[in-house]
């Protein structure tokens, strides 16, 4: 991007003390363009106006596509200023824990101690270049560093950095994984990042502590190591972004994730009260559709959710959502720590909150007994889990450390299926599969009985359904509701989400509005959509 933006006026010796340096982050979502191959992807967007964009283009010198982000090139005498003017400004302020929500006070009040600086040191600079310093002061104490313009690209999902002296490599919801232009050289400069990673996400990381998992002041979720001890690279740092609105289910048809019909399906699961879990690998989309099946709880019921680090976003008014916090100092017999609140103790806790549904963000150890008691003694319950199908899912849950027993895994109903694939060459996230469990064996670990109503063909990327559904029987019998009532219910709401998804109804707040308006008056909405 060139730099005609900046104005070629010179500054007075005495500046006036008013703001006149303005940044604006890009907060619409840019349409980028499809390409037929990868040799051909050549784009160019904006981060923050008017100081920094993107550049994702193929690199014949490499043979793959780069990730390209673009700053204002400083001179010899910018460089010397910057470093001038921010070794001052260590040592009279600390605005690192200033949130973005104050970034215009934030931008004004680093101006004026800029100039004030600037004054004092008898520096004259143009306007353009006080700019620029000025971003880049702005850049370094306010956000994130070198990654703070890539932080703002609604495209990127993970940031990845292996160390000192290999480029930083991100992945793009488009372009998936793209090694970047950007590199950390010096051990002191990156472990210094961590550590302000770990301030910015209100945790403490030392050679002692040097493990980071917290999440940052917009959602952002960070893993991050301290030494060279724990990695030979040097200190590294994984960031996974979050949308700050989630992907809606009508949102998750337009990318062919899931059908109406499976949606439907599960719809009327929830409604009835099924416990639902949703499996896959890492970066499958398990915590994402999780979300999304949140839109489908009635709107007047009592959700509590327990997370390690936050990354559920509902819509729902009657929420309590929970996040466990780490301990302090030495383990005591039991393994923990002064202070801490785990999974475990927050599940516990849960239901004397008089919970209609209760959501585990990802199961992984004791906290499952708990949940499974939970569902088994009415509390209908959703989790995530890692594993690539059922059998593995149930194994992991009758095996040490969480050992369930079969009947307990057995109250579990449905079982969603997440992975990551390729179509037309192109990365992507779909549902494989949808299980029901019918039994569990007590005999042999993780062997069941289970029916799938939907599968996906992955030749033709399209989702297949079988009527006999274990689970719209098993609400026939509970709730004296025929099974023709229900499968008519099934197909009359997979119709509704298909019109909404041809009315192109992504929007977070419209499509809970819809959907907690036909759990109150469902003709109503049908009338509207023509679907009776």
């Amino acid at each position: 991007m060139g730099l005609d933006i900046f104005k070629k006026k010179e500054i007075s010796k005495e500046p006036e003390i008013t703001s006149g340096f303005k940044i604006e982050v890009v907060n619409d979502i840019q349409k980028l363009p499809d390409f037929a191959s990868k040799q051909q992807i050549d784009v160019t967007y904006d981060l923050i106006r008017p100081y920094s964009s993107v550049h994702v283009h193929w690199d014949p010198l490499t043979n793959e596509v780069v990730y390209e982000l673009v700053e204002p090139n400083l001179n010899d005498n910018e460089k010397r200023i910057l470093r001038l003017v921010e070794d001052s400004l260590k040592e009279i302020i600390n605005i690192s824990f200033i949130e973005v929500s104050e970034s215009e006070k934030v931008i004004e009040y680093l101006e004026k101690n800029v100039k004030v600086l600037l004054k004092e040191f008898g520096e004259m600079i143009s306007e353009d270049s006080l700019y620029k310093v000025l971003y880049y002061i702005y850049r370094d104490f306010s956000g994130l560093n070198q990654i703070e313009p890539i932080m703002h690209d609604y495209y990127i999902e993970d940031i990845e950095c292996n160390g000192i002296g290999t480029p930083i490599y991100i992945v793009h919801r488009k372009y998936r994984n793209i090694k970047t232009n950007i590199v950390f050289n010096d051990i002191p400069e990156l472990a210094g990042f961590v550590e302000k990673l770990a301030q910015k996400a209100g945790k403490y990381v030392s050679y002692a502590n040097p493990i980071l998992d917290g999440r940052l002041p917009d959602g952002s979720r960070v893993n991050a190591t301290y030494s060279t001890e724990i990695s030979s690279r040097g200190p590294t740092f994984t960031i996974r972004k979050f949308t700050q609105e989630p992907w809606t289910p009508v949102k998750l048809i337009d990318f062919r994730t899931v059908s109406p019909e499976i949606l439907a399906y599960l719809w009327l699961a929830i409604e009835y009260e099924s416990n639902i879990m949703v499996i896959g690998g890492t970066g499958s989309g398990k915590t994402s559709f999780l979300n999304a099946l949140a839109f489908f709880i009635p709107p007047a019921a009592r959700v509590v959710s327990i997370e390690d680090t936050k990354e559920l976003n509902l819509m729902h008014e009657n929420w309590l959502p929970s996040i466990a916090r780490e301990g302090v100092g030495l383990a005591n017999f039991v393994g923990q720590k002064h202070g801490e609140v785990s999974l475990f103790d927050l599940l516990k806790e849960s239901f004397r909150q008089r919970p209609d549904f209760v959501i585990v963000g990802e199961i992984r150890g004791k906290e499952a007994f708990v949940l499974f008691q939970g569902m088994s003694s009415g509390h209908p319950s959703f989790g995530t889990m890692h594993a690539e199908d059922v059998e593995t899912m149930i194994r992991r849950l009758e095996t040490e450390p969480i050992n369930l027993s079969a009947g307990l895994v057995e109250s579990l109903d449905v079982v969603c299926v997440m992975i990551q694939t390729k179509v037309k060459g192109e990365s992507v996230r779909r549902i494989r599969e949808v299980a029901e469990i019918v039994s569990v064996s007590e005999d042999q670990v993780g062997r069941a009985n289970y029916n799938m109503p939907f599968v996906r063909n992955p030749e033709t990327d399209q989702f297949f359904f079988k009527t006999n559904s274990y689970i719209f029987s098993k609400i026939s019998q509970s709730h004296g509701i025929p099974i023709a009532k229900l499968n008519n219910e099934f197909m009359l709401r997979a119709r509704l989400l298909m019109e909404m998804y041809k009315a192109k109804i992504f929007e977070f707040k419209e499509v809970q509005e819809i959907i907690n308006k036909y759990y109150k008056a469902p003709q109503e909405v049908l009338k509207r959509f023509n679907i009776i």
